[in-house]
């Protein structure tokens, strides 16, 4: 029979609503609320509810709106209940967001999504319903990493092994490896275990999780792990859960490692599937294309024989944003959603609601040289906006004055710090952003971890100069007593306090008068003597030797760079370059206690987390975030693309390099600036850098080249010859940033400073003027009591009018009327 819509006479022309009449009108009413806004791709997203399918959503194109509405649709359209869906979210921030977003469009409904939450949640919530099917209570315990590694130090040592050849730390970082990828005790390869131990990873790896049961306990990596080997073990459990989920959706899929990824797969059958567990697997010789030998240990629990439809699973991700390959997400699973689901149905949101079109274009034609992505293009209905910026450097240093004279000017003209960021690709690089910072009153955050002063190696390093400094310095020396490890624990501390308040003296001189008794164990005393002869020994050497110099002496010395040396943890490397850059930092102070000083003032800022501050982190910490204006220094060959991802992963290395960059450029959303020295300290040595290829990848007809705005650059303060503002010649007008009126300032005055020290007087390559801040030495900052109050309306020829707002000695905080809050020495104000 003829379909009514069929019957269409020639005569009769087909009939669409008017748009505004009565019938469109009366359609658009009958559309929920939740649907409205959404563009066709996010639409046919929300609305596709049966069979596998995969939103590959690209940055800025609404996932996370999407993924919420969907459930709504699922809960208004009564395909399921609340306790009917399991949504798996990688972090509880992005739970509670979902969680908020669909009490908005829902109300109360939300409370009843019991399943809504991160893997790991979720799975401890299995876990401890049926923890005595795995040899737990109810009642268990989760270690945290201190917990493991404790526990992971006594069964070394009951083994005989030799825990400073083989520490504990990196044994747990094997582990958790191994557990991220699936592997129980008895599936871990030999050649694998052998690594460790000589050879005894696999079975120290047993002994610890049998000492887990014992305990009733489990780690982080066990509440996926057991997961997996509750429902392969005990498929009637397996398939209630399965019958319990109607729905599957899951976000950030192209983060799931091999785990996370064995634990969807069987949820996501239908029970007719599993009926028993070796039916629903594949054995470790099936092996399966696409993945490497180092999985397939760990796929026997890919299921295969699908008979009946999948169940109706969403997962949403972008393969170009799979960047956490070094903590074992594998991209590959979103690569073979098609081969694990077949039928899927693969939708791209591809409409980017954040950047203009020439940073989409530039992120998009970047991307592209990826061979191992589904593909997908980016577009926008903005304006194009400023292209993208490539400028080089001579050095860091310049870079960080160019970066901070940008800043500025963004500012004047009204912007907002909270709208700017710079994304770096090592941490290290951090330290030359947050001294520039300070120099220009510039108020500044490090996300995602401490600032670089702030970080624990840094403190640890800082506490041995400051006890070099001061003997006196009681926190220093309780600090660094015991780091690295020497046999002085809470119980040598505690003797050492009670001396010293029953005499009156610091620990250090408590420390010189016990070791002359019998106070103390043989082993201890010991110790504690050869720290205090090392400690003369370099205050000694302070007088004859550069402080720079005298700080790789006392790291290395202590057994501090060592200790770092022999830990395998994920960021060992990452503390060991902060070391070093910690050193070169000390290069620009004339001695130790100078250079001290400065640390004191850099860490005296007291802003809130509602301070309008400029947002400073590494590339992986800034996913799923964006601001107006980003900043992308260090685009280097060696930094960015990193060379250690080169050297251990190859080509695999280079694509998830190369998505970091797709990253860093779409957090922008009106400006992308990218940087490269030519010169750049690393692993402390200076090294000619060529810039990064990616440079090279993007399209030209969305990138301008500019010139550096970066002040004295090209080797004045940085012992390379005279500055380039030392020559006659001028720069023209359209070279006029604040960095250059001040230099010229300088020449013009005979070049003499603020403070009447001639200009870069006594700079060199080994040692450097103490750092000024507005011209004002910082050894001068502090101790003394300023004229000014609170509430004094004052001018500064920089930053024009203010008011004062706090004072600390001769500190000011001042609110300026155009230039915002600032902290400025008094002698550089007047008052009005």
């Amino acid at each position: 029979m003829t379909e009514p819509n069929r019957l269409i006479h020639r005569d009769v022309s087909e009939h669409q609503p008017a748009a505004g009449g009565i019938a469109a009108r009366a359609r658009a009413a009958a559309t929920p609320q939740y649907l409205s806004g959404l563009n066709p791709e996010q639409r046919e997203a929300v609305e596709t509810l049966d069979g596998p399918v995969l939103v590959l959503a690209g940055a800025g194109t609404g996932k996370t709106r999407v993924l919420t509405t969907r459930i709504a649709h699922i809960l208004s359209q009564g395909r399921a209940r609340p306790g009917e869906i399991l949504s798996v979210t990688f972090t509880n921030k992005a739970a509670r967001e979902m969680k908020q977003r669909l009490g908005q469009m829902l109300g109360q409904a939300v409370e009843g999504m019991p399943w809504l939450g991160t893997f790991h949640a979720i799975g401890g919530r299995i876990l401890r319903t049926h923890a005595e099917l795995v040899q737990l209570k109810s009642n268990f315990t989760i270690l945290d990493m201190d917990d493991q590694i404790r526990l992971l130090k006594q069964l070394l040592q009951a083994d005989n092994v030799d825990d400073k050849r083989w520490p504990a730390r990196m044994l747990a970082g094997l582990i958790d490896g191994w557990k991220n990828r699936g592997l129980t005790p008895t599936q871990v390869p030999s050649g694998e275990a052998a690594v460790f131990g000589n050879g005894r990873g696999g079975k120290l790896y047993a002994a610890y999780q049998a000492r887990l049961k014992i305990l009733n306990a489990a780690d982080f990596g066990d509440l996926l792990l057991e997961n997996i080997r509750l429902f392969r073990e005990h498929p009637d459990v397996l398939r209630q859960y399965q019958n319990r989920f109607k729905f599957i959706l899951v976000d950030e899929y192209q983060d799931t490692n091999v785990a996370q990824y064995l634990w969807l797969r069987l949820l996501s059958q239908t029970s007719s599937q599993s009926s028993s567990p070796r039916q629903s697997t594949i054995s470790p010789e099936d092996g399966s294309p696409g993945l490497d030998a180092s999985r397939r240990p760990g796929d026997d629990a890919r299921t295969k024989n699908f008979s009946s439809p999948p169940k109706n699973i969403c997962c949403v991700g972008d393969d170009d944003q799979s960047i956490y390959g070094w903590r074992g997400a594998e991209v590959d699973n979103i690569l073979r959603f098609e081969h694990d689901f077949p039928g899927a149905k693969v939708i791209r949101l591809e409409r980017n609601y954040r950047s203009t079109g020439h940073i989409l274009a530039a992120a998009s034609h970047l991307i592209a040289h990826n061979e191992g992505r589904l593909g997908k293009t980016l577009r926008t209905e903005d304006v194009d906006g400023e292209k993208v910026t490539v400028t080089g450097s001579w050095d860091s240093e310049e870079e960080a004055r160019a970066i901070g004279e940008e800043i500025e000017q963004l500012q004047r003209a009204g912007g907002k710090l909270n709208q700017i960021a710079i994304l770096v690709r090592a941490s290290f690089q951090m330290r030359e952003f947050e001294d520039r910072f300070v120099t220009l009153g510039l108020p500044y955050r490090v996300i995602g971890g401490p600032r670089f002063y702030e970080r624990a190696e840094i403190r640890d390093a800082l506490a041995y100069l400051r006890l070099i400094n001061s003997p006196a310095d009681d926190l220093a020396f309780e600090r660094i007593v015991n780091v690295p490890k020497r046999g002085l624990g809470d119980a040598t501390v505690q003797m050492l306090h009670e001396i010293a308040r029953k005499r009156r003296i610091p620990l250090s001189e408590a420390a010189r008068a016990v070791v002359e008794t019998d106070e103390m164990k043989p082993k201890a005393r010991g110790s504690l003597r050869a720290l205090l002869d090392s400690f003369d020994r370099w205050r000694a050497q302070r007088e004859t030797m550069p402080h720079t110099e005298l700080a790789e002496i006392v790291l290395d010395e202590s057994g501090y760079t060592e200790m770092w040396q022999k830990d395998r943890s994920a960021d060992a490397a990452g503390r060991l370059e902060n070391l070093k850059e910690l050193v070169r930092s000390m290069e620009e102070f004339e001695n130790l206690q100078g250079f001290l000083e400065h640390i004191s003032l850099v860490m005296d800022r007291d802003g809130g987390p509602d301070e309008d501050a400029v947002s400073v982190m590494t590339l992986h910490s800034a996913k799923g975030l964006e601001f107006d204006n980003v900043f992308l220094p260090g685009w280097e060959e060696g930094l960015f693309p990193h060379q250690r991802a080169l050297d251990e992963q190859g080509r695999a290395g280079l694509e998830e390099e190369r998505r970091l960059a797709h990253v860093g450029l779409t957090r922008a959303r009106r400006r992308a600036k990218l940087y490269f020295a030519t010169n750049r300290r690393i692993h402390g040595s200076w090294s000619t850098t060529i810039p990064s290829r990616f440079l090279d990848e993007l399209p030209a007809q969305n990138v301008e080249i500019t010139e550096s705005k970066g002040g004295s650059g090209w080797g004045g303060a940085g012992g390379y010859g005279p500055s380039r503002f030392d020559n006659i010649e001028s720069f023209g007008s359209s070279y006029a940033t604040p960095g250059w009126q001040r230099a010229q300032a300088n020449r013009g005055r005979g070049g003499f400073n603020e403070a009447g020290t001639p200009y870069n007087a006594g700079r060199s390559k080994s040692k450097h003027a103490p750092v000024t801040i507005e011209g004002e030495l910082i050894a001068k900052s502090t101790g003394t009591i300023s004229g000014f109050s609170p509430g004094d309306r004052v001018f500064h020829q920089k930053f024009g009018y203010g008011k004062v707002t706090r004072t600390d000695g001769n500190k000011l905080t001042i609110a300026f009327d155009k230039a915002g809050e600032k902290k400025v020495v008094d002698s550089f104000v007047e008052r009005v």
